[in-house]
């Protein structure tokens, strides 16, 4: 029997960092890029159209955006509104989608007379700007807004940005182990302070105003602004082994599953409170899983996950995004559980007046 594979739903001109899912629109959107060096690989965003097509979750390239030398290695989303991790900035975008304008035949005649004539085969000419629509009825534009230098590290890097529960405030991390709150979108700096020895892997916000970080410094923290509130040390409070360096990874958040991506490229879904894993391919994509996104419960997503209880899009160096769909679990519906909750108390009643007469 051959080794479980997983469908692969879009392949990249560059290596893919980054995977942010826009639910409202059916929006997935995979950054990447070769970075700076003079190698011919590509920097960009791109924005994939997922649709139900005879029954399968399928995605098409509706935008692809240049994001010039710059190659974006984290993502966070807040409506419409993209916060990118590109080397030491962040960099603001807004995207916006509509419908395609209808041009009248005589105009669709003209195009095709004054355009360049292309041999039968040849590949499309490319625009510089991305700015092409890739499905028709459909276009998406993007804006560049503010950008602002969030790492200061002797070779500075941000590694996380996340939005707060409002969209209001913007919280980076990168190599030189600080916290810097930004307001959204004028990325005026509104707290900055120290929170690791070392690199800082990942951050989230709470609602209440908390912070919970995790550094390379084998800590896990929970800030109040620049307070702390508590913290976990590898050392201390997690489990030990000898002579293996083991330290806190991500922070995520409380759900019904748990999607986990490894340095092997293995891919595996788990439910969240119990860690039973019920979906495991092993070795993917046979090289390091950069991120991992689930299919949100909420706006188009329970259309675009079909017969299946949830949906998990990985990306990795490879350059491939995969689709890993979790199959709708049996369960007995509830009145049915009822319904035989009461005919077991019947049979236990009749039984026990068979064997003891005048019980009842």
């Amino acid at each position: 029997m051959g080794r479980r594979r997983a469908p692969e739903l879009y392949r990249a001109p560059f290596p893919l960092y980054a995977l942010q899912v826009d639910p409202s629109a059916g929006l997935l959107i995979a950054a990447g890029g070769g970075g700076a060096a003079k190698t011919g690989i590509k920097n960009g965003v791109h924005f994939l159209q997922l649709e139900q097509i005879n029954g399968r979750l399928s995605a098409s390239l509706l935008h692809s955006h240049d994001t010039e030398t710059r190659a974006t290695m984290n993502l966070a989303l807040a409506g419409n509104i993209l916060a990118a991790g590109q080397d030491a900035h962040c960099q603001l975008l807004r995207f916006q989608t509509h419908q395609q304008k209808s041009k009248n035949k005589a105009e669709k005649a003209g195009s095709k007379e004054q355009g360049p004539r292309q041999r039968k085969g040849a590949a499309p000419v490319e625009k510089k700007s991305g700015a092409e629509a890739h499905q028709e009825g459909l276009e998406l534009s993007v804006e560049n807004l503010q950008a602002v230098q969030t790492d200061f590290s002797p070779d500075p890097l941000q590694k996380v940005v996340c939005f707060n529960h409002d969209h209001t405030l913007l919280a980076t991390g990168g190599t030189d182990g600080y916290v810097r709150i930004w307001k959204v979108p004028s990325l005026e700096k509104v707290l900055e302070f120290k929170a690791h020895e070392g690199e800082i892997e990942d951050l989230a916000l709470g609602p209440d105003g908390k912070l919970v970080t995790v550094g390379w410094d084998l800590k896990a923290s929970v800030w109040q602004k620049d307070q702390l509130v508590t913290q976990l040390h590898w050392q201390e409070n997690g489990p030990t082994f000898s002579n293996t360096p083991y330290r806190y990874q991500a922070c995520s958040e409380s759900g019904t599953f748990l999607g986990l991506g490894t340095v092997t490229g293995s891919v595996a879904i788990y439910i969240a409170f119990s860690l039973q894993r019920l979906y495991y391919v092993r070795e993917a994509h046979g090289i390091v899983v950069t991120d991992v996104a689930f299919l949100p419960e909420k706006g188009r997503g329970p259309e675009l996950l079909g017969f299946h209880e949830t949906a998990l899009f990985s990306v990795a160096v490879d350059s491939r995004c995969q689709l890993h769909l979790l199959p709708s679990r049996r369960s007995v519906p509830v009145w049915l559980l009822l319904l035989l909750c009461v005919g077991l108390i019947v049979m236990t009643i009749l039984l026990l007046q068979s064997i003891f007469p005048g019980f009842l």
